[in-house]
C-alpha cells in the first residue's frame, strides 16, 4: 500500500470565505492547480491547511470537496489530528467515504504523553481505522517528540504504513530510515529545505508547503534527487531557499510561514487571503513586501521553465 505514496504531496492550504467557512470554488481551483503542477498526491488538514483552527463542519466540507475534485486522479491523504480519539475516528470515517487513500495523525496535543502512552494511542487508533495510517511527528506544534524506538515499534502494525517527520532533524530522519525494518514503510519530510537531502538518504518524498505556490519546482527537485542529478539539485535548492527566505520570514510573527504561504497564494490568484482565527492575514505593508519578493521569485522560476 505505502508504495503508492511517494514524491511531492503538498499540505494543501484551505481556501476560506470567512473565519471558518470553506470556499468551495477555491478548493476546486487549488486541487486542479496542484494536479496540473504534477504533484504525486494531496494532503489536507495539516498544519499548512490550518486544520486545528477549522470548525468540524469546515473540516468535513473540505474532506468531501477535496475528494470530489481529486476524483482519484492522485492519492488523497487526510489529517485527522485531534485531542479526542473519537473525533479523529469520525473524520477518518468521512475520509474513507470520500475516497481518501490514507489518514495522517499527530499525537494528541494537550497532555504531555510519554512514549509508552504514545505507542498505545497510535496502536489503538490504527486498530480502529478503515484506512491506513501515517504517523506525523511535529514536535514544534504538539510539544511531543516521537522517539525512533516508538516509531520502530509502531511500524510493526500492519495498518501503519508511514511517517511524516517535521522535526527538521536529518539525524533523526536517518535513524528512522535505517532502524525501521520494513521496505514498504514510507518516510516523508515536512521542511522543504531538506527534502532533496532526505530523498538522497532514501526517503520517499516531501510534504512541502511551497508546492502550493510552485508545484513544478518541487516536483522537479524530487525527480532530480531520485536521479542523483546533483547539478540540477544545486540550482533548484537555491530557488527553494529563496522562497523560504523571501516568503516565510516576513514580519516578527511565529505564524509568518502560514501568513506568507497564503498571502503569496492570494497574489498568485490561487485562493483568497483569509486565515482562520486566531491567525490573521499580513497587513498591507507586509503584503507589499511579499508582492515585491514574488516578482524576483517568479522571474527566476520562469527562466527555469518552472511556472
Amino acid at each position: 500500500m505505502s508504495q503508492r505514496f511517494k514524491g511531492i504531496i503538498p499540505p494543501m492550504i484551505t481556501p476560506l470565505l470567512s473565519n471558518s467557512e470553506l470556499d468551495f470554488k477555491g478548493v476546486e481551483k487549488i486541487v486542479n492547480h496542484l494536479i496540473e503542477g504534477g504533484v504525486h498526491g494531496i494532503f489536507i488538514l495539516g498544519t499548512t491547511g490550518e486544520s486545528v483552527s477549522l470548525s468540524y463542519q469546515a473540516r468535513r466540507d473540505l474532506i468531501e470537496q477535496t475528494g470530489l475534485h481529486i476524483n482519484k486522479r492522485v492519492p488523497l491523504l487526510v489529517g485527522i489530528s485531534d485531542t479526542a480519539i473519537e473525533e479523529s475516528l469520525n473524520l477518518a470515517t468521512l475520509a474513507y467515504e470520500s475516497g481518501a487513500d490514507a489518514v495522517v495523525a499527530t499525537p494528541p496535543y494537550y497532555f504531555s504523553l510519554g512514549q509508552e502512552e504514545l505507542f498505545e494511542y497510535y496502536w489503538d487508533l490504527a486498530d480502529r481505522l478503515k484506512l491506513p495510517l501515517f504517523l506525523y511527528n511535529m514536535p514544534s506544534m504538539t510539544k511531543i517528540s516521537m522517539s525512533v524506538e516508538t516509531a520502530v515499534r509502531l511500524s510493526k502494525h500492519s495498518n501503519i504504513i508511514g511517517l511524516k517527520d517535521s522535526s527538521a532533524n536529518t539525524v533523526y530522519f536517518q535513524a528512522l530510515k535505517y532502524s525501521i525494518d520494513r521496505d514498504d514503510f514510507a518516510l516523508f519530510v515536512g521542511p522543504e529545505e531538506i527534502m532533496a537531502e532526505t530523498v538522497l538518504m532514501g526517503g520517499n518524498g516531501g510534504v512541502t508547503g511551497g508546492a502550493n505556490l510552485f508545484p513544478k519546482l518541487y516536483v522537479k527537485m524530487y525527480e532530480a534527487a531520485v536521479e542523483h542529478d546533483f547539478e540540477t539539485i544545486k540550482v533548484l535548492q537555491k530557488q527553494i531557499l529563496e522562497i523560504a527566505t523571501l516568503l516565510y520570514t516576513i514580519g516578527k510573527y511565529n505564524s509568518s510561514y502560514l501568513k506568507g504561504v497564503k498571502g503569496a497564494a492570494s497574489l498568485l490568484g490561487i485562493c483568497n487571503n483569509n486565515l482562520a482565527s486566531p491567525l490573521k492575514p499580513f497587513l498591507d505593508k507586509e503584503m507589499s513586501q511579499i508582492s515585491s519578493n514574488l516578482v524576483n521569485i517568479k522571474a527566476h522560476l520562469e527562466h527555469l521553465s518552472l511556472i
